[in-house]
Protein backbone atom coordinates (compact mmCIF):
# COMPACT_ATOMS: atom_id res chain seq x y z
CA UNK A 1 0.00 0.00 0.00
CA UNK A 2 1.91 3.60 -0.72
CA UNK A 3 1.71 6.57 1.38
CA UNK A 4 1.56 9.90 0.35
CA UNK A 5 4.85 11.83 0.44
CA UNK A 6 5.45 14.46 2.16
CA UNK A 7 6.86 16.62 -0.65
CA UNK A 8 5.11 19.52 -2.31
CA UNK A 9 2.71 19.40 -5.20
CA UNK A 10 4.16 21.13 -7.94
CA UNK A 11 2.62 24.03 -9.99
CA UNK A 12 1.10 23.54 -13.14
CA UNK A 13 3.54 24.73 -16.11
CA UNK A 14 0.96 26.99 -17.56
CA UNK A 15 0.44 28.64 -14.59
CA UNK A 16 4.11 29.44 -13.46
CA UNK A 17 4.13 30.70 -17.35
CA UNK A 18 1.28 32.97 -16.53
CA UNK A 19 3.01 34.24 -13.64
CA UNK A 20 6.16 34.88 -15.03
CA UNK A 21 4.19 36.64 -17.96
CA UNK A 22 3.00 38.92 -15.45
CA UNK A 23 6.09 39.60 -13.88
CA UNK A 24 7.56 40.74 -17.07
CA UNK A 25 4.37 42.29 -18.17
CA UNK A 26 4.85 44.43 -14.79
CA UNK A 27 8.62 45.30 -15.09
CA UNK A 28 7.54 45.96 -18.71
CA UNK A 29 5.69 48.85 -17.79
CA UNK A 30 7.79 50.33 -15.00
CA UNK A 31 10.87 50.58 -18.11
CA UNK A 32 8.16 52.81 -20.13
CA UNK A 33 7.29 54.42 -17.37
CA UNK A 34 11.07 55.27 -16.59
CA UNK A 35 11.69 55.97 -20.70
CA UNK A 36 8.74 58.29 -20.44
CA UNK A 37 10.27 60.30 -17.43
CA UNK A 38 13.47 60.40 -19.58
CA UNK A 39 11.97 61.69 -22.53
CA UNK A 40 9.72 64.66 -21.04
CA UNK A 41 12.77 66.21 -19.18
CA UNK A 42 15.59 65.68 -21.41
CA UNK A 43 13.99 64.83 -24.80
CA UNK A 44 15.78 61.35 -24.72
CA UNK A 45 15.64 57.54 -22.96
CA UNK A 46 17.43 58.07 -19.90
CA UNK A 47 21.16 56.43 -20.07
CA UNK A 48 20.59 54.22 -16.69
CA UNK A 49 17.57 52.84 -18.31
CA UNK A 50 19.23 49.49 -18.81
CA UNK A 51 20.68 49.55 -15.51
CA UNK A 52 17.39 49.55 -13.88
CA UNK A 53 15.34 47.59 -15.67
CA UNK A 54 17.99 44.68 -15.32
CA UNK A 55 18.34 45.52 -11.82
CA UNK A 56 14.54 45.50 -11.04
CA UNK A 57 14.02 42.56 -13.64
CA UNK A 58 16.74 40.63 -11.78
CA UNK A 59 15.08 40.93 -8.26
CA UNK A 60 11.93 39.97 -8.94
CA UNK A 61 13.38 37.16 -10.90
CA UNK A 62 15.40 35.80 -8.33
CA UNK A 63 11.70 36.35 -5.84
CA UNK A 64 9.89 34.36 -8.44
CA UNK A 65 12.54 31.47 -8.54
CA UNK A 66 12.32 31.57 -4.80
CA UNK A 67 8.46 31.34 -4.81
CA UNK A 68 8.45 28.44 -7.30
CA UNK A 69 10.37 26.10 -5.45
CA UNK A 70 9.13 26.98 -2.03
CA UNK A 71 6.08 28.39 -2.61
CA UNK A 72 4.80 26.80 -5.58
CA UNK A 73 0.89 27.20 -5.06
CA UNK A 74 0.96 30.79 -3.98
CA UNK A 75 -1.18 33.11 -5.95
CA UNK A 76 0.56 33.80 -8.95
CA UNK A 77 -0.79 37.25 -8.78
CA UNK A 78 0.45 38.81 -5.40
CA UNK A 79 4.15 38.91 -7.02
CA UNK A 80 3.55 40.55 -10.08
CA UNK A 81 0.98 43.03 -8.01
CA UNK A 82 4.15 44.03 -5.93
CA UNK A 83 6.43 44.46 -8.28
CA UNK A 84 4.06 46.70 -9.81
CA UNK A 85 3.76 49.43 -7.19
CA UNK A 86 7.30 49.08 -6.29
CA UNK A 87 8.51 49.71 -9.94
CA UNK A 88 6.63 52.83 -9.60
CA UNK A 89 7.49 54.01 -6.45
CA UNK A 90 11.15 53.72 -8.04
CA UNK A 91 9.79 55.42 -11.24
CA UNK A 92 8.56 58.58 -8.91
CA UNK A 93 11.59 58.50 -6.69
CA UNK A 94 13.66 58.93 -9.84
CA UNK A 95 11.75 61.29 -11.43
CA UNK A 96 12.06 63.37 -7.65
CA UNK A 97 15.88 63.07 -8.25
CA UNK A 98 15.89 64.58 -11.36
CA UNK A 99 14.40 67.75 -9.95
CA UNK A 100 16.82 67.62 -6.95
CA UNK A 101 14.01 66.98 -4.26
CA UNK A 102 16.37 66.70 -0.78
CA UNK A 103 16.93 62.97 0.21
CA UNK A 104 15.27 61.33 -3.47
CA UNK A 105 17.59 58.70 -4.90
CA UNK A 106 16.09 55.77 -6.99
CA UNK A 107 19.47 53.86 -6.84
CA UNK A 108 19.06 53.82 -3.15
CA UNK A 109 15.35 52.57 -3.08
CA UNK A 110 16.95 49.93 -5.80
CA UNK A 111 19.75 48.98 -3.36
CA UNK A 112 16.65 48.96 -0.42
CA UNK A 113 14.18 46.44 -2.67
CA UNK A 114 16.75 43.92 -3.38
CA UNK A 115 17.45 43.25 0.75
CA UNK A 116 13.28 43.74 0.87
CA UNK A 117 13.66 40.76 -1.94
CA UNK A 118 15.94 38.45 0.21
CA UNK A 119 14.09 39.93 3.00
CA UNK A 120 10.58 38.02 1.25
CA UNK A 121 13.15 34.97 0.26
CA UNK A 122 14.48 34.15 3.84
CA UNK A 123 10.91 34.57 5.06
CA UNK A 124 9.56 31.78 2.26
CA UNK A 125 12.80 29.25 3.45
CA UNK A 126 12.68 29.79 6.84
CA UNK A 127 9.03 30.00 7.48
CA UNK A 128 7.76 26.56 6.02
CA UNK A 129 4.55 26.05 7.59
CA UNK A 130 3.38 29.58 8.79
CA UNK A 131 1.17 27.65 11.72
CA UNK A 132 4.34 27.41 13.75
CA UNK A 133 3.69 30.84 14.21
CA UNK A 134 0.90 30.45 16.53
CA UNK A 135 3.33 28.68 19.06
CA UNK A 136 5.44 32.02 19.13
CA UNK A 137 2.11 33.69 19.87
CA UNK A 138 3.19 35.52 22.95
CA UNK A 139 7.02 35.69 22.08
CA UNK A 140 5.84 37.68 19.19
CA UNK A 141 3.66 39.76 21.46
CA UNK A 142 6.93 41.02 23.88
CA UNK A 143 8.61 41.29 20.61
CA UNK A 144 6.40 43.93 18.86
CA UNK A 145 6.00 46.03 22.48
CA UNK A 146 9.96 46.02 22.32
CA UNK A 147 9.93 47.26 19.21
CA UNK A 148 7.53 49.64 19.40
CA UNK A 149 8.64 51.57 22.51
CA UNK A 150 12.43 51.03 21.41
CA UNK A 151 12.79 54.40 20.17
CA UNK A 152 11.72 55.95 23.61
CA UNK A 153 14.67 54.24 25.31
CA UNK A 154 17.53 56.82 25.84
CA UNK A 155 21.06 56.85 22.97
CA UNK A 156 19.54 54.93 20.09
CA UNK A 157 16.31 56.96 20.00
CA UNK A 158 15.61 59.76 18.07
CA UNK A 159 13.42 62.27 16.71
CA UNK A 160 12.54 63.29 13.19
CA UNK A 161 9.94 66.21 11.99
CA UNK A 162 8.93 66.35 15.80
CA UNK A 163 8.09 62.05 15.98
CA UNK A 164 10.01 60.05 18.37
CA UNK A 165 9.62 56.72 16.20
CA UNK A 166 13.45 56.25 14.84
CA UNK A 167 16.49 54.44 16.12
CA UNK A 168 20.06 54.76 15.24
CA UNK A 169 22.04 51.88 14.02
CA UNK A 170 25.54 52.75 13.12
CA UNK A 171 26.90 52.43 9.38
CA UNK A 172 22.79 51.45 8.45
CA UNK A 173 21.20 54.86 9.61
CA UNK A 174 17.31 55.17 10.81
CA UNK A 175 15.54 52.47 11.23
CA UNK A 176 11.81 52.83 11.81
CA UNK A 177 10.87 49.47 14.52
CA UNK A 178 7.06 50.38 14.32
CA UNK A 179 7.30 48.75 10.82
CA UNK A 180 8.22 45.90 11.84
CA UNK A 181 6.36 45.64 15.26
CA UNK A 182 2.92 45.94 13.67
CA UNK A 183 4.09 41.90 12.10
CA UNK A 184 4.90 40.80 14.95
CA UNK A 185 1.63 42.38 17.01
CA UNK A 186 -0.53 41.09 14.06
CA UNK A 187 1.01 37.56 14.84
CA UNK A 188 0.07 37.94 18.37
CA UNK A 189 -3.15 38.97 17.65
CA UNK A 190 -4.10 35.91 15.84
CA UNK A 191 -2.62 33.64 17.83
CA UNK A 192 -4.42 35.12 21.15
CA UNK A 193 -7.59 35.63 19.40
CA UNK A 194 -8.01 31.85 18.42
CA UNK A 195 -7.15 31.02 21.55
CA UNK A 196 -9.90 32.96 23.33
CA UNK A 197 -11.72 33.72 20.61
CA UNK A 198 -15.09 31.53 22.31
CA UNK A 199 -14.99 33.94 25.28
CA UNK A 200 -14.80 37.32 23.52
CA UNK A 201 -17.95 35.96 21.32
CA UNK A 202 -20.50 35.68 24.69
CA UNK A 203 -22.79 38.07 24.98
CA UNK A 204 -23.85 40.24 27.72
CA UNK A 205 -26.74 42.14 28.12
CA UNK A 206 -28.61 43.46 24.24
CA UNK A 207 -28.70 46.67 23.78
CA UNK A 208 -31.77 47.88 20.81
CA UNK A 209 -30.22 45.39 18.38
CA UNK A 210 -26.70 44.83 19.48
CA UNK A 211 -25.48 42.39 21.98
CA UNK A 212 -23.07 43.64 24.05
CA UNK A 213 -20.07 42.09 25.34
CA UNK A 214 -19.51 41.06 29.26
CA UNK A 215 -17.80 43.98 31.24
CA UNK A 216 -14.99 41.35 32.10
CA UNK A 217 -14.29 40.78 28.51
CA UNK A 218 -13.50 44.15 27.74
CA UNK A 219 -10.10 44.09 29.02
CA UNK A 220 -7.99 43.04 25.55
CA UNK A 221 -9.81 46.31 24.06
CA UNK A 222 -8.71 48.72 26.43
CA UNK A 223 -5.00 47.54 27.01
CA UNK A 224 -5.36 47.80 23.15
CA UNK A 225 -6.32 51.00 23.42
CA UNK A 226 -4.26 52.07 25.86
CA UNK A 227 -1.34 51.26 24.37
CA UNK A 228 -1.92 52.93 21.00
CA UNK A 229 -2.73 56.12 22.96
CA UNK A 230 0.29 55.84 24.34
CA UNK A 231 2.40 55.57 21.07
CA UNK A 232 0.52 58.62 20.26
CA UNK A 233 1.24 60.83 23.01
CA UNK A 234 4.59 59.46 24.02
CA UNK A 235 6.20 58.82 20.32
CA UNK A 236 3.51 61.17 18.59
CA UNK A 237 2.76 58.60 15.97
CA UNK A 238 -0.91 58.82 15.16
CA UNK A 239 -0.10 56.75 12.31
CA UNK A 240 1.13 53.62 14.35
CA UNK A 241 -1.47 54.29 16.93
CA UNK A 242 -4.70 54.03 14.11
CA UNK A 243 -2.68 51.18 12.55
CA UNK A 244 -2.43 48.88 16.03
CA UNK A 245 -5.87 49.49 17.03
CA UNK A 246 -8.04 49.64 14.04
CA UNK A 247 -6.25 46.34 13.37
CA UNK A 248 -6.97 44.83 16.52
CA UNK A 249 -10.32 45.72 16.29
CA UNK A 250 -10.80 44.30 12.39
CA UNK A 251 -9.30 41.25 13.72
CA UNK A 252 -11.45 40.77 16.60
CA UNK A 253 -14.49 41.07 14.92
CA UNK A 254 -13.37 38.61 12.21
CA UNK A 255 -12.60 36.02 15.42
CA UNK A 256 -16.12 37.08 16.95
CA UNK A 257 -18.14 38.11 14.52
CA UNK A 258 -19.88 40.60 16.94
CA UNK A 259 -20.51 44.07 15.61
CA UNK A 260 -20.55 45.38 18.85
CA UNK A 261 -16.16 44.99 19.08
CA UNK A 262 -16.10 47.19 16.32
CA UNK A 263 -18.88 49.91 17.93
CA UNK A 264 -17.06 49.39 21.09
CA UNK A 265 -13.79 50.45 19.06
CA UNK A 266 -15.13 53.15 17.08
CA UNK A 267 -16.45 54.71 20.40
CA UNK A 268 -13.16 54.33 21.96
CA UNK A 269 -11.01 56.08 18.95
CA UNK A 270 -13.57 58.92 19.04
CA UNK A 271 -13.22 58.95 22.92
CA UNK A 272 -9.07 58.84 22.94
CA UNK A 273 -8.72 61.09 20.32
CA UNK A 274 -11.11 64.34 21.53
CA UNK A 275 -9.20 63.34 25.49
CA UNK A 276 -5.54 63.84 24.03
CA UNK A 277 -6.66 66.65 21.96
CA UNK A 278 -7.79 68.34 24.83
CA UNK A 279 -5.09 67.70 27.10
CA UNK A 280 -1.47 67.69 24.48
CA UNK A 281 -0.80 70.59 22.38
CA UNK A 282 1.13 68.49 19.55
CA UNK A 283 -2.24 66.46 18.69
CA UNK A 284 -4.51 69.63 18.78
CA UNK A 285 -2.30 71.17 16.13
CA UNK A 286 -2.77 67.84 13.89
CA UNK A 287 -6.94 68.58 14.53
CA UNK A 288 -6.57 72.01 13.80
CA UNK A 289 -4.92 71.66 10.46
CA UNK A 290 -6.95 69.28 9.75
CA UNK A 291 -10.58 71.51 10.23
CA UNK A 292 -8.72 74.40 8.69
CA UNK A 293 -6.34 73.92 6.49
CA UNK A 294 -6.73 77.36 4.54
CA UNK A 295 -6.46 79.48 7.62
CA UNK A 296 -3.91 81.78 6.62
CA UNK A 297 -2.25 81.64 10.17
CA UNK A 298 -1.89 77.95 9.75
CA UNK A 299 -0.40 78.26 6.38
CA UNK A 300 3.26 78.68 7.65
CA UNK A 301 6.21 77.10 5.40
CA UNK A 302 8.77 77.44 7.97
CA UNK A 303 6.63 75.73 10.83
CA UNK A 304 4.88 73.04 9.27
CA UNK A 305 1.43 73.58 9.49
CA UNK A 306 -1.20 73.08 6.88
CA UNK A 307 1.30 74.39 4.27
CA UNK A 308 2.88 70.52 2.70
CA UNK A 309 -0.95 69.46 3.07
CA UNK A 310 -2.44 72.48 0.71
CA UNK A 311 0.90 72.25 -1.07
CA UNK A 312 -0.44 68.14 -1.89
CA UNK A 313 -4.11 69.45 -2.59
CA UNK A 314 -2.87 72.34 -5.05
CA UNK A 315 -0.49 69.50 -6.94
CA UNK A 316 -3.68 66.77 -7.13
CA UNK A 317 -6.01 70.06 -8.23
CA UNK A 318 -3.46 70.89 -11.02
CA UNK A 319 -2.94 67.51 -12.20
CA UNK A 320 -6.96 67.12 -13.21
CA UNK A 321 -8.15 63.62 -14.59
CA UNK A 322 -5.33 63.00 -16.89
CA UNK A 323 -2.81 64.59 -15.07
CA UNK A 324 0.59 66.77 -16.67
CA UNK A 325 2.25 63.61 -17.75
CA UNK A 326 5.50 61.73 -16.22
CA UNK A 327 8.26 64.76 -16.09
CA UNK A 328 6.01 67.49 -16.75
CA UNK A 329 4.59 68.35 -13.30
CA UNK A 330 6.09 70.53 -10.30
CA UNK A 331 6.61 67.44 -7.85
CA UNK A 332 9.30 69.35 -6.26
CA UNK A 333 7.21 72.11 -4.81
CA UNK A 334 5.54 69.02 -2.70
CA UNK A 335 7.10 68.95 0.57
CA UNK A 336 7.70 65.23 1.46
CA UNK A 337 6.97 64.26 -1.90
CA UNK A 338 9.53 61.53 -1.37
CA UNK A 339 7.92 59.95 1.53
CA UNK A 340 4.83 61.46 2.94
CA UNK A 341 3.23 63.14 0.37
CA UNK A 342 4.35 60.48 -3.12
CA UNK A 343 0.83 59.66 -3.78
CA UNK A 344 -0.16 63.71 -4.47
CA UNK A 345 3.21 63.78 -6.54
CA UNK A 346 1.77 60.71 -8.62
CA UNK A 347 -1.86 62.38 -8.46
CA UNK A 348 0.08 65.44 -10.49
CA UNK A 349 1.49 64.06 -12.87
CA UNK A 350 -0.90 60.59 -13.61
CA UNK A 351 -4.10 62.66 -12.55
CA UNK A 352 -6.87 61.31 -11.09
CA UNK A 353 -6.88 58.46 -13.44
CA UNK A 354 -3.50 57.40 -12.81
CA UNK A 355 -4.47 57.39 -9.22
CA UNK A 356 -7.52 55.45 -9.39
CA UNK A 357 -5.36 52.99 -11.18
CA UNK A 358 -2.90 53.04 -8.46
CA UNK A 359 -5.60 52.43 -5.88
CA UNK A 360 -6.78 49.60 -7.98
CA UNK A 361 -3.43 47.60 -7.54
CA UNK A 362 -3.68 47.85 -3.86
CA UNK A 363 -7.51 46.86 -4.42
CA UNK A 364 -6.43 43.74 -6.26
CA UNK A 365 -3.45 42.88 -3.49
CA UNK A 366 -5.92 43.24 -0.55
CA UNK A 367 -8.48 40.90 -2.13
CA UNK A 368 -5.64 38.43 -2.88
CA UNK A 369 -5.22 38.34 0.56
CA UNK A 370 -8.56 38.30 2.12
CA UNK A 371 -9.20 35.27 -0.32
CA UNK A 372 -6.63 33.44 0.76
CA UNK A 373 -7.82 34.17 4.81
CA UNK A 374 -11.39 32.58 3.55
CA UNK A 375 -10.16 29.57 1.81
CA UNK A 376 -7.44 28.95 4.60
CA UNK A 377 -8.40 25.54 6.58
CA UNK A 378 -7.56 26.75 9.99
CA UNK A 379 -8.95 29.79 12.33
CA UNK A 380 -5.02 31.11 12.90
CA UNK A 381 -4.29 31.01 8.87
CA UNK A 382 -7.67 33.01 8.48
CA UNK A 383 -6.94 35.44 11.31
CA UNK A 384 -3.12 36.44 10.29
CA UNK A 385 -3.91 36.26 6.64
CA UNK A 386 -7.25 38.49 7.75
CA UNK A 387 -4.96 40.90 9.33
CA UNK A 388 -1.91 41.58 7.43
CA UNK A 389 -4.62 42.13 4.43
CA UNK A 390 -6.09 44.83 6.45
CA UNK A 391 -3.49 46.22 7.70
CA UNK A 392 -2.07 46.67 4.27
CA UNK A 393 -5.69 48.42 3.31
CA UNK A 394 -5.68 50.63 6.30
CA UNK A 395 -2.78 52.04 5.83
CA UNK A 396 -3.23 53.06 2.03
CA UNK A 397 -6.59 54.55 3.83
CA UNK A 398 -4.92 56.48 6.35
CA UNK A 399 -2.10 57.83 3.78
CA UNK A 400 -4.70 58.60 1.04
CA UNK A 401 -7.39 60.21 3.49
CA UNK A 402 -4.10 62.36 5.43
CA UNK A 403 -3.29 63.76 2.11
CA UNK A 404 -6.45 64.14 0.67
CA UNK A 405 -7.81 66.01 4.28
CA UNK A 406 -10.30 63.20 4.55
CA UNK A 407 -8.70 62.42 7.58
CA UNK A 408 -6.26 64.19 10.00
CA UNK A 409 -2.81 63.92 8.41
CA UNK A 410 -0.87 60.77 10.33
CA UNK A 411 3.10 60.63 8.97
CA UNK A 412 2.45 57.39 7.45
CA UNK A 413 4.13 56.62 4.41
CA UNK A 414 2.81 54.86 1.26
CA UNK A 415 3.47 51.17 0.88
CA UNK A 416 5.99 50.08 -1.48
CA UNK A 417 6.39 53.49 -3.00
CA UNK A 418 7.59 55.33 -0.87
CA UNK A 419 11.56 56.20 -0.74
CA UNK A 420 12.95 54.70 2.23
CA UNK A 421 14.26 50.93 3.78
CA UNK A 422 11.47 50.40 7.33
CA UNK A 423 8.49 50.29 5.70
CA UNK A 424 9.95 48.33 2.31
CA UNK A 425 11.75 45.66 4.12
CA UNK A 426 8.39 45.45 6.50
CA UNK A 427 6.05 45.26 3.71
CA UNK A 428 7.78 42.61 1.90
CA UNK A 429 8.23 40.39 4.88
CA UNK A 430 4.23 40.64 5.26
CA UNK A 431 3.88 39.67 1.54
CA UNK A 432 6.50 36.58 2.30
CA UNK A 433 3.75 35.78 4.77
CA UNK A 434 0.90 36.28 2.77
CA UNK A 435 2.45 33.86 -0.15
CA UNK A 436 3.49 31.32 2.57
CA UNK A 437 -0.52 31.31 3.69
CA UNK A 438 -1.74 31.48 -0.11
CA UNK A 439 0.71 28.39 -1.29
CA UNK A 440 -0.64 26.15 1.88
CA UNK A 441 -4.83 27.14 1.10
CA UNK A 442 -4.23 26.21 -2.19
CA UNK A 443 -1.83 23.28 -2.33
CA UNK A 444 -4.01 20.17 -2.81
CA UNK A 445 -2.94 16.43 -1.34
CA UNK A 446 -0.13 14.66 -2.94
CA UNK A 447 -1.96 11.86 -5.75
CA UNK A 448 -0.97 9.54 -7.60
CA UNK A 449 -2.11 10.77 -10.63
CA UNK A 450 -0.47 13.13 -13.53
CA UNK A 451 -3.20 15.01 -15.39
CA UNK A 452 -2.98 18.07 -17.78
CA UNK A 453 0.64 18.46 -17.51
CA UNK A 454 0.30 18.38 -13.53
CA UNK A 455 3.49 16.48 -12.11
CA UNK A 456 1.90 15.42 -8.48
CA UNK A 457 4.57 13.58 -6.25
CA UNK A 458 3.75 10.31 -4.32
CA UNK A 459 5.82 7.67 -2.80
CA UNK A 460 5.48 4.08 -2.99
Amino acid sequence: MSTPSAEPVLMPAKRRLAQLAMLAFAVGIVMLAYANVGLAIDGQIPSGMLTYGLGLGGFMLAAYLVLAKFAPWADPLILPLVTLINGLGLVMIYRLERVNTFGASATTQLLWTAVGVVMFSVTLIVVRDHRSLQRLTYTMGALGLVLLVSPLLPFIGQETNGARIWIGIPGVGQLQPAEFAKIALIVFFAGYLVAKRDVLALAGRRLLFIDLPRARDLGPVLITWGLSLGVLVLQKDLGSSLLIFGTFIAMLYIATQRTSWVLIGILLFVGGAVLAGTIFDHVAARFEVYLNPEDPKLYDRELGGSYQLMQGLFAMGHGGVLGTGLGEGHPDEIPLAISDFIFTAVGEELGLTGLMALLMLYALLVERGLRTSIVAREPFSKLLAGGLSFILAWQVFIIVGGVTNLIPLTGLVTPFMSQGGSALLANWILIALLVRMSDTARKPPPQAIQDEGMTQVFQR
